[in-house]
């Protein structure tokens, strides 16, 4: 009789393990079905409207309402509060400006995690401390939903053309059912590990990308001042060893490139404060690492010494014009 109750546990423990694994399966083919999206900034915008053009219903919601107008007329339903999106959708992707942001979207009063369904699958693509992804998925799963961190890179033209990379941390077995929407977003999807490992890969590659960017201007800047002309100087660079993206793709030089910032007095884009702000994170998770970055540090100074100076809502990239100026000073 033991040995008969043995078994038939055995069973059932494997016909649950089956049913787990189905209902993981379902939710990734399920591919039509509403997505949430919560923030609708210079990022959030076209990465909602890439999921509307690959055919998903979009609830969203946004701070300011006006943000949601351009997403309203293309067919999206707009909501008023994360709340609002968790009840309506049981896949939700949230694009943030900070640690506090993603913490009152998802616990506050009318936060996400007031009204998230049982199993819905909740993606997070804003660029936060690696600790406070692990509290948010902490959080959701007392709820019985899942979190997973996918910070992006690329800016606004790869979110406009899908074409963004995608670092995912968190539960493995659901990286499927994320992959999923998040191609239809972006080039490259890439599984880091468990939750906060996203996070940590971006803040590595966005203090590369500030030192990279203020490396570039100091020479954009010097070869200018030495006579070269400045897109002959962007295509040596770009031939030579030099050569990284912030010279090649995304030039600090008004008049160098078309379709970057610096081609619209450095409008649109990844903003300042942002940048000095992921260093910020950067500079926390060194701190507590007990991990040198004298270079990221120094980079971190200089982006906010440029929001006191007036380049906060500037695109990062206005470092160029910013040590311009300080010439004259």
């Amino acid at each position: 009789m033991a040995a008969l109750f043995r078994g038939s546990r055995n069973v059932l423990l494997r016909w649950n393990k089956h049913v787990d694994l189905a209902a993981v399966s379902m939710r990734s083919m399920a591919s039509k079905t509403p997505v949430g999206f919560v923030g609708l900034g210079n990022m959030g915008t076209p990465m909602a409207k890439n999921l509307l053009k690959n055919g998903y219903p979009v609830i969203a919601t946004d701070n300011f309402p006006e943000s949601s107008k351009e997403l309203q007329d293309l067919g999206a339903q707009v909501v008023d509060t994360p709340a609002d999106v968790a009840e309506k959708a049981d896949r939700i992707i949230t694009m943030l400006p900070s640690s506090p942001n993603v913490i009152e979207v998802y616990t506050g009063q009318n936060g996400i995690l007031k009204k998230v369904k049982k199993g819905t699958l909740l993606i997070d693509s804003s660029t936060i401390d690696p600790s406070v992804s692990k509290e948010m998925a902490a959080a959701a799963e007392k709820m019985g939903a899942v979190f997973m961190d996918a910070p992006v890179s690329g800016g606004v033209g790869a979110a406009s053309l899908a074409k963004l990379t995608f670092m995912v941390g968190g539960v493995e077995e659901e990286y499927n059912a994320a992959q999923e929407l998040l191609t239809c977003m972006g080039a490259n999807v890439v599984y880091c590990g468990q939750v906060g490992t996203g996070q940590a890969a971006k803040i590595c590659n966005n203090m590369l990308l500030a030192i990279g960017m203020i490396g570039t201007a100091e020479t954009m800047n010097l070869g200018i001042r030495l006579g070269l002309d400045p897109k002959l100087l962007a295509k040596i660079l770009n031939m030579s060893s030099g050569r990284c993206w912030s010279s090649d793709t995304y030039n600090p030089v008004p008049g160098v490139m078309d379709g970057v910032p610096s081609a619209n007095n450095y409008l649109g884009g990844f903003g300042t404060t942002l940048m000095a702000k992921d260093l910020g994170l950067a500079q926390n998770t060194a701190t507590n690492t007990k991990t040198p970055i004298p270079l990221g540090s120094l980079a971190h100074q200089i982006f906010r010494v440029m929001c006191s100076r007036g380049y906060a809502n500037k695109d990062f990239s206005s470092v160029f014009q910013f040590l311009r100026e300080e010439e004259g000073q």
